[in-house]
């Protein structure tokens, strides 16, 4: 495979959609469709998993409701294997928490005209001064 020349557009689409679904509560389950049963590898705030099935108990386990998220920019590279990388910066705020700057890495895999996580990896961006 070459270089994918759309992805700018595939980056910064599949982060809206992405984030559409993972932030209405009701419809959250269905980001284990962006993963592969096997071939998708998660790091949540340390936490690896691997596989859609591991990766959905992780995004159910997760306590808050509600979300509102400010995405301060998506930058997005073409991968030599027609995948793309995307990195992710924002502030996000979980039910009353306070808001917290948030960075989030996916690697998207081509695989039969589509594409599908296979990796992500999620990370607060809580620093401790003491």
């Amino acid at each position: 495979m070459s270089l994918n020349p759309q992805y700018e557009d595939i980056g910064k689409g599949f982060v809206q959609q992405y984030y559409a679904i993972f932030d209405d509560p009701a419809n959250r389950a269905n980001v284990v469709n962006f993963y592969s049963a096997t071939d998708s590898f998660m790091t949540f705030e340390g936490h690896q998993i691997q596989g859609a099935p591991k990766i959905l108990e992780k995004v159910q386990s997760l306590s808050f409701q509600k979300i509102t998220r400010v995405i301060t920019t998506v930058d997005s590279q073409p991968t030599f294997d027609g995948g793309v990388l995307i990195n992710v910066l924002g502030r996000l705020q979980c039910d009353d928490d306070p808001p917290h700057a948030y960075s989030q890495v996916f690697v998207l895999k081509a695989n039969a005209g589509t594409f599908f996580v296979a990796h992500d990896i999620f990370r607060l961006n809580i620093h401790n001064s003491a």
